[in-house]
């Protein structure tokens, strides 16, 4: 049974980049009958790089975010894809590996939201021209912070391996190489646009091999009789299927 929790927390000053005032980390977390409930002003406990850049053209903002997992998650024995975010870290920022950008020779940045190339961009393999931060984050067009890889400064200011949970309510660990992707980089060429050799710039780059690594396709293991999701340096970064409930909150785009 997990134990009831109710915090408030006030994590870390950090000065941002674009702007000469501070910001705190403000996140509540606290269980609401079956759920586990975490609510944020969406400022990580880090600072943040500069917004807009070259790569993203959108500013910053501080906004409420609240999401809501299964206090008490349970393995339904079936996997749920597509969902839009992983999940949510204790600071309250969410993890959102995926984009909504796919390859368009026709488009002058190169991606569009069109999708009929069938290339979805990844987050971190066109991290630059994303505009991604140190912290392997930037912001939306809303001005919404979101991880999408490890963030070393997150990482570094929990006391133990617990950085978040998932859209299941499961909870998400980072233990460095202690945990492996089984995702790995495909064989040669793409055969379509934009060709070239797969180096991960896109999901579809990327294919899951069987005990390539010690998780499974959703970046879990069962630890102690607990399933367990980690986020771990290479792709998928963090689990993109999950094996519990998946809460409304992140079925859509936030």
């Amino acid at each position: 049974m997990r134990k009831a929790l109710i915090l408030t927390l006030a994590l870390g000053l950090g000065l941002w980049v674009q702007a000469s005032e501070a910001h705190e980390n403000e996140v509540d977390i606290r269980l609401e009958d079956d759920r586990l409930c975490i609510t944020s002003n969406s400022s990580p406990n880090h600072d943040i790089g500069r917004f807009p850049n070259p790569g993203n053209p959108n500013s910053f903002s501080e906004q409420t975010t609240r999401v809501c997992v299964d206090a008490e998650p349970e393995d339904t024995g079936l996997i749920t894809e597509n969902v839009q975010s992983s999940g949510v870290s204790v600071t309250g920022i969410l993890f959102r590996p995926g984009t909504a950008d796919f390859y368009d020779a026709s488009s002058p940045r190169g991606f569009s939201r069109d999708p009929s190339s069938g290339w979805r961009l990844e987050g971190m393999g066109a991290a630059d021209l994303l505009g991604m931060d140190a912290e392997n984050a930037h912001v939306d067009h809303r001005g919404l912070y979101h991880y999408h890889g490890v963030s070393e400064s997150l990482v570094g200011s929990q006391s133990g391996s617990l950085i978040g949970w998932a859209a299941d309510g499961f909870e998400i660990h980072y233990i460095g190489d202690g945990a492996q992707s089984g995702w790995q980089l495909r064989d040669g060429t793409r055969d379509t646009a934009p060709y070239g050799a797969y180096d991960g710039t896109y999901e579809e780059d990327w294919v899951y091999v069987a005990g390539s690594g010690n998780l499974d396709e959703c970046n879990a293991a069962v630890v102690n009789g607990t399933l367990t999701y980690f986020a771990t340096d290479t792709y998928p970064f963090f689990p993109r299927c999950f094996h519990g409930s998946v809460s409304s909150d992140f079925m859509g785009r936030r």
